[in-house]
């Protein structure tokens, strides 16, 4: 399977995003409900929960990174990733295609 990149954004409406390093892991979950886009996909960690959203724009998604509509249905319910760089707007992660029961 290809490698598929996002980026997790709108971190600053919630704690910030100083706690992120590389490395670290997230899972990702639809937000079909959400009333701004019904493409959403926010992402999580444990211990705090909801950190911000996989981007949907062209405007905020980084390098490779596909957005939420694109990522949307290549992936389950919910889906887990690794944050591979953290920027000064963001951070840049990938999808982990190996067993969930590893990831968190």
């Amino acid at each position: 399977m290809d490698r598929m990149y996002f980026t997790i954004t709108g971190m600053n409406y919630r704690y910030g995003q100083k706690f992120l390093e590389r490395g670290m892991k997230v899972r990702l979950v639809k937000e079909p409900d959400n009333n701004f886009d019904s493409e959403a996909i926010k992402v999580e960690i444990d211990g705090l929960g909801h950190i911000g959203y996989v981007a949907n724009s062209p405007y905020t998604i980084a390098g490779e990174s596909m957005s939420a509509g694109r990522l949307y249905d290549k992936i389950g319910e919910e889906a887990y990733g690794t944050v591979m760089y953290v920027l000064e707007n963001g951070a840049l992660g990938m999808i982990d295609h190996e067993d969930k029961d590893q990831i968190l």
